[in-house]
């Protein structure tokens, strides 16, 4: 190229000071001869300074442009004042600059130009308006072939190659801009700098035509709008941002970015909390978690499909996405350690509203973006490191921060990875092109988003798939809308990755447990299985969930050392259960043999306390409306053996009710005490504060 248009425009620019001087008297002479202007003699630097600062075509402009040639001479040097020619020449319209004119007309870099575009680019810049491609292409390639015979006749190419580029055609027409990756493109934008972003153009490319497809087969559903993220686990760089279906949809706010919008995350903080529970060894993949009734201080989550399960282990949990026993999982870690994880990795909304978030968090009480999400994920993928999402070809990242451990996150990729569980899509269960992923599904509460994010070791991928307006839509579901696209991209982007897995830590080794507690065994339990723990970090207490006790010869009561018989009593093993389970269970007329109740003529049992009062919460604060007052509601705990409880409100009797019966009362404002009696003569206290409030 550039010997091309060197030939063309100033053979002798490397030899002149910015101005030549014989090309200035050869077309002086020309000019004074013909009595006009037929020769301007301008070098390549001088029409950089016209380019630079345009003026009239006159004597005067003429001699401001050698001075100002003469003054770039001696501040830049050649190459840099070529560059500067080749980046300002016009060519037609709005373009400006070899580069953008080889992609707009002919959609080509400039580096593999053949010597026939380069030759026909070259002569645009004389003549712009009257040479432009595609309205004046027979005119240009006349020109072109004149040029072409002068540099033949000079020597500057062989005889062979401008035979060749003659017979070349010309067939330029300007194309649209290409507008690839909009919504980072606006993100990234500064002034006028330019700024490489990390995009491969292919994944690109195949993310947008895959999502755009997908959500246009889903509009008659009333579901409008999606948003795609694609992050090289090894490098933490996004290669494809898809922020909408389609950037350039007016009527479904396409410009409007969901990948960096704040929304709620349905269940996909889940694995998170699991693996910390994991790394503070109060969890392992077969421990047992309750998934019973719970109230929290009067939060009261419920499971998906309004169901209890009693007992589940935590990869169980996990695999069908259980609210409670999550809700428990966070309860047992720590509200704060799971705030300051998210915090880490970024999580703005998070940080911003940590004083206002609770235990409803791991269900999608908070805010958070897609963006975050598929960095949180990316951070499972590189085994509990988490890299800030990279949006440049070249970023000053901040150093990587371990969240969670090796050990840990191998668990939860196997969990993740299975599937046989419920947010497998119908139609991929028994595909072939099922990819190998682990992922995790969201679904936020009113339906108003659907998540699906995904990782192999390669790629994360996460998907938004909702309405920028935040309309509900009961078909709007992680497992059943957007999983099928995450399975779609992957398949596109990583289908052969089937064979690369993670491999086990090390440090992380297996054990028996005993299958009904996921404990480490004693002698005394039937059922086992082998479980993944962490050396020194897993608990090791080994299960006590079987005990011999002492019955009467009719297995109708129990005793302890204090009122065992001298004689008739039997020693019979049971399994002893927490008491929320067996509440759970006798509740649900589950079959199962419970401890007989105890001797009722045992002074030790009076000695222990009373029923769990659930509800109302000991020391909360309750806030009644003065127009529209609402009673509260007793609910208590009581041992497996009790029939009847007595409530008390400020030490005066209430109601006696069966043992797990619900009961309502309309308190007074102020300070109330609420009492509990069970049928033994067990007692237990709580107090309350209410107040009566306009609302």
């Amino acid at each position: 190229m550039e010997k091309t248009i060197l030939a063309k425009e100033d053979r002798f620019f490397y030899w002149h000071p910015g101005v030549n001087p014989l090309a200035v008297g050869r077309a002086l002479v020309k000019n004074l001869l013909s009595g006009r202007r037929t020769s301007g003699a301008s070098t390549i630097t001088m029409q950089v300074a016209k380019l630079l600062h345009p003026r009239p075509r006159n004597m005067g402009s003429k001699i401001i442009e050698m001075f100002r040639a003469t003054q770039l001479e001696m501040k830049f040097s050649k190459k840099e004042i070529l560059r500067m020619y080749l980046n300002l020449a016009p060519y037609g319209g709005n373009i400006e600059g070899i580069s953008s004119a080889a992609h707009f007309y002919l959609q080509k870099a400039p580096d593999h130009l053949s010597l026939a575009e380069i030759t026909a680019l070259s002569v645009i810049p004389n003549r712009p308006n009257s040479l432009t491609p595609g309205k004046h292409n027979g005119l240009i390639i006349a020109e072109r072939n004149r040029w072409l015979t002068w540099l033949m006749k000079n020597n500057f190419f062989s005889t062979e190659e401008i035979a060749n580029a003659l017979t070349e055609p010309f067939d330029a027409v300007r194309q649209p801009a290409p507008r690839h990756a909009p919504h980072l493109s606006l993100r990234l934008i500064k002034n006028s700098e330019i700024t490489h972003s990390g995009i491969d153009l292919n994944t690109q490319m195949k993310t947008e035509k895959i999502v755009g497809d997908y959500i246009n087969g889903l509009k008659l559903t009333g579901i409008r709008n999606g948003a795609a993220l694609v992050v090289e686990n090894a490098t933490g760089r996004v290669i494809a941002y898809v922020g909408s279906a389609n950037f350039f949809d007016t009527t479904d706010g396409g410009q409007v970015n969901g990948a960096a919008a704040a929304r709620q995350p349905g269940s996909t903080l889940k694995p998170l909390v699991y693996g910390l529970a994991l790394d503070a060894g109060k969890m392992t993949p077969k421990k047992m978690i309750a998934d019973v009734p719970v109230n929290y201080a009067g939060y009261v989550p419920e499971n998906y499909d309004l169901r209890f399960n009693g007992q589940v282990t935590m990869e169980y949990a996990l695999m069908h996405s259980l609210n409670i026993p999550a809700v428990n999982t966070l309860q047992l870690v720590g509200k704060e350690k799971l705030i300051q994880s998210l915090a880490l990795c970024g999580f703005k909304q998070v940080q911003k509203d940590q004083q206002k978030l609770g235990l409803s968090m791991v269900l999608g009480g908070c805010g958070t973006s897609l963006e975050e999400l598929t960095g949180l994920y990316s951070m499972l993928a590189n085994n509990g490191t988490y890299h800030a999402l990279s949006y440049l070809a070249k970023q000053e990242n901040k150093p990587p921060v371990r969240i969670l451990s090796r050990e840990a996150c191998f668990m939860l990729h196997e969990t993740l990875s299975k599937i046989d569980r419920p947010d497998l899509p119908l139609n991929w269960g028994t595909t072939e092109s099922l990819p190998r992923i682990a992922w995790k599904t969201g679904t936020s509460y009113g339906r108003r988003d659907a998540w699906s994010i995904g990782y192999n070791k390669t790629y994360t991928i996460g998907i938004w798939v909702g309405n920028f307006s935040g309309e509900g839509n009961t078909a709007l579901s992680g497992a059943t809308i957007a999983t099928p696209l995450l399975f779609r991209l992957f398949n596109a982007i990583d289908k052969e990755s089937h064979n690369d897995w993670f491999a086990v830590p090390e440090t992380l080794e297996q054990r028996i447990v005993c299958a009904e507690t996921g404990m480490p065994p004693t002698e005394h339990c039937d059922q086992r299985v082998l479980d993944y723990f962490i050396p020194l970090v897993s608990s090791a207490d080994r299960c006590n969930n079987r005990r011999e006790i002492m019955v009467s010869a009719d297995g109708q009561t129990s005793y302890c050392p204090e009122c065992m018989p001298a004689t008739g009593y039997l020693k019979k093993w049971f399994t002893v259960l927490p008491p929320e389970i067996e509440a759970f269970k006798i509740n649900n007329a589950e079959k199962f043999d419970p401890i007989p109740p105890h001797n009722l003529s045992c002074s030790i049992v009076f000695k222990e306390k009373g029923p769990i009062i659930q509800s109302p919460r000991h020391n909360s604060e309750y806030l009644i409306s003065r127009q529209h007052p609402e009673p509260l509601m007793l609910q208590c705990q009581p041992d497996a053996d009790v029939a009847m409880v007595h409530w008390y409100i400020n030490n005066k009797p209430y109601k006696s009710v069966p043992a797990r019966e619900k009961v309502f009362f309309m308190p007074t404002e102020g300070r109330v005490k609420i009492s509990c009696t069970d049928d033994k003569g067990r007692n237990r206290d709580a107090w309350i504060e209410v107040r009566m409030v306009e609302m």
